[in-house]
């Protein structure tokens, strides 16, 4: 992330309490990653936030909208789309360790919030519909595509006990 962007002057709100300003970024990202997604290399975060003075203290709300691409779980075919990260942050001088991030004289740093947010709504394993089929496991052909003709596997006579319990 380009750090520089992401500190915002804060002087101003400090010196009027309750007094308040948006701020619109866009923001290009690398290394934003978790598992089976990450965030698009070379398409910008888009950043709006809130920013609020309260006493010694300001109060960030906001969105950050980003794309993201991976692969589907299932199927393995790639993914994109766009996910929304919602932010609310306290930035005060005298930090709770995990509970607020430190405001530094007259700015704050907000890139590890947006760092930390994107990260949160990142998909873990990601699919490409909630009906994808997937993979055929002998043959490898995709059964969202066609079926392949191939015998579902039997499974495990160790385990034939619990193919007779039946749930509601």
């Amino acid at each position: 992330m380009g750090t520089d962007s992401l500190v915002l002057g804060v002087a101003d709100l400090l010196s009027r309490p309750s007094r308040r300003r948006e701020e619109h970024l866009e923001v290009e990202v690398s290394g934003l990653a978790v598992l089976g997604s990450k965030v698009a290399e070379g398409k910008a975060l888009r950043i709006d936030l809130l920013l609020e003075a309260l006493n010694e203290a300001v109060v960030v709300k906001g969105t950050t909208d980003a794309t993201w691409v991976g692969e589907c779980r299932r199927c393995l075919r790639p993914l994109e789309a766009t996910l929304q990260a919602p932010i609310l942050e306290i930035f005060e001088t005298d930090p709770t360790e995990g509970e607020t991030q430190p405001l530094q004289r007259d700015h704050i740093d907000v890139e590890p919030v947006i760092r930390e947010a994107v990260l949160l709504e990142l998909p873990l394993a990601p699919l490409c519909g909630a009906d994808c089929a997937g993979l055929c496991p002998q043959c490898g052909t995709d059964r969202n595509e066609a079926e392949c003709g191939c015998a579902e596997e039997a499974s495990d006579p160790r385990w034939a006990g619990l193919d007779q319990l039946h749930f509601e």
